[in-house]
């Protein structure tokens, strides 16, 4: 059977999994190192410098490129990293459209450190007539974030990628939320997807990296170069740690949306919360694009507490099992409050027109016993 042939839950364990040449080694080694010995000027064995290429980041791409049905995959320090060198790649003076509820991280770096190279104009990607609409401009790029980070809007990947074919324009989807087990935004038309390997992807909460994976050979090489020259590549250590992770990923994103499911109906039905926003739920205003496009609804909970921001605060500060911390996708369960922690850095009349109130929680929900999740939400709920 041919590698691409492989199932998913096959391909995150044996994908650059090879055992080593040298030892018989199961698990690759790490390649501390930052130089390579020559034999003579300019002729070595595939590597020269680690910041360039190292063997155990290799693998790692190897596998990213398999999981993404990708022929070429990137990984560098971190998620921000990865977005800051494709932003490099384009021509100064670019326009780009971009979801008009991102990470807060991306929107501060679009607004407060490309403003000056690039233009940006935030819209709804839910709202297919007003995506042609800005389209039709002919913009260099359109970010996707798909579910976006809070709100866990849906964006129809497909329909997007055709109308931005009809007029020329790259694709860049964001895929932190679903990880590529849930979804694969390449086949689905996309140029580039890129994720927060941070998240779902090593799963484990010990490790910052980001990733693109395309079959644009150009567009790899470009932003290699752009890697190459800048330097923000991933250590071997945490490539190896992102590769030991990896394994599990199939099973632990069944776990994490079989536990959400729950916690997300759990949640529906509570007198102290306002509004669910779930993809798995059909109260979920994109439900029927979430279950056309993603193979299945993922951790991630956006929920809105009846009260007002004392009493988010008191909330939060009353669960035990659901750690209040920045982050998510790791094997426990997080929780957190987006307009004070994660998207503090987008101004609170942008946040309020979008739908960003004080009221909203985020959850990250793990892989615990989803009865002892429960049981704790409800605890901190007795309190406000």
């Amino acid at each position: 059977m041919k590698k691409n042939d492989w199932n998913f839950a096959t391909k995150v364990i044996h994908a650059g999994g090879e055992a080593d040449k040298e030892t018989g080694a199961i698990m690759p080694p790490i390649y501390q190192t930052s130089t390579y010995v020559q034999s003579s000027p300019g002729k070595h064995k595939g590597y020269e410098y680690t910041r360039s290429h190292n063997p155990t980041r290799s693998r790692l791409e190897e596998n990213l490129a398999a999981l993404e049905n990708a022929k070429y995959a990137l990984v560098s320090a971190s998620g921000l990293s990865m977005i800051d060198l494709i932003m490099h790649s384009l021509p100064t003076g670019s326009n780009i459209l971009c979801g008009d509820d991102v990470y807060g991280g991306t929107y501060r770096l679009f607004t407060t450190v490309f403003n000056k190279q690039h233009n940006y104009t935030f819209l709804d990607t839910t709202d297919l007539k007003s995506v042609e609409k800005h389209l039709k401009t002919k913009p260099e790029l359109i970010w996707l974030e798909t579910p976006t980070n809070p709100l866990l809007k849906i964006s129809d990947i497909v329909a997007i990628s055709k109308l931005a074919k009809k007029y020329k324009v790259k694709v860049v989807v964001d895929n932190t939320f679903m990880s590529p087990y849930f979804q694969n935004p390449l086949d689905l038309g996309a140029d580039v997807v890129m994720h927060s390997m941070t998240k779902f992807i090593n799963g484990h909460s010990d490790v910052v990296g980001g990733c693109m994976m395309t079959n644009n050979k150009s567009f790899y090489d470009k932003v290699w170069t752009l890697q190459n020259s800048i330097g923000p590549s991933q250590s071997p250590f945490d490539s190896w740690l992102v590769l030991r992770g990896i394994k599990t990923l199939a099973i632990r994103m069944e776990a994490h949306q079989k536990n959400a499911m729950k916690v997300a109906k759990f949640l529906e039905t509570h007198s102290k919360v306002e509004r669910v926003v779930y993809p798995g739920l059909k109260s979920h205003p994109q439900h029927r694009i979430a279950k056309k496009q993603m193979h299945g609804f993922g951790g991630m909970i956006t929920f809105f507490l009846k009260g007002d921001i004392k009493k988010s605060k008191k909330f939060l500060e009353k669960v035990k099992l659901f750690a209040l911390a920045e982050s998510l996708g790791g094997v426990e369960s997080l929780i957190e409050h987006p307009a004070i922690m994660t998207h503090a850095s987008v101004p609170k009349d942008v946040r309020e027109s979008i739908g960003l109130y004080d009221n909203l929680i985020r959850l990250s929900v793990g892989i615990e016993h989803v009865d002892d999740l429960i049981a704790d939400l409800e605890k901190a709920f007795s309190f406000v």
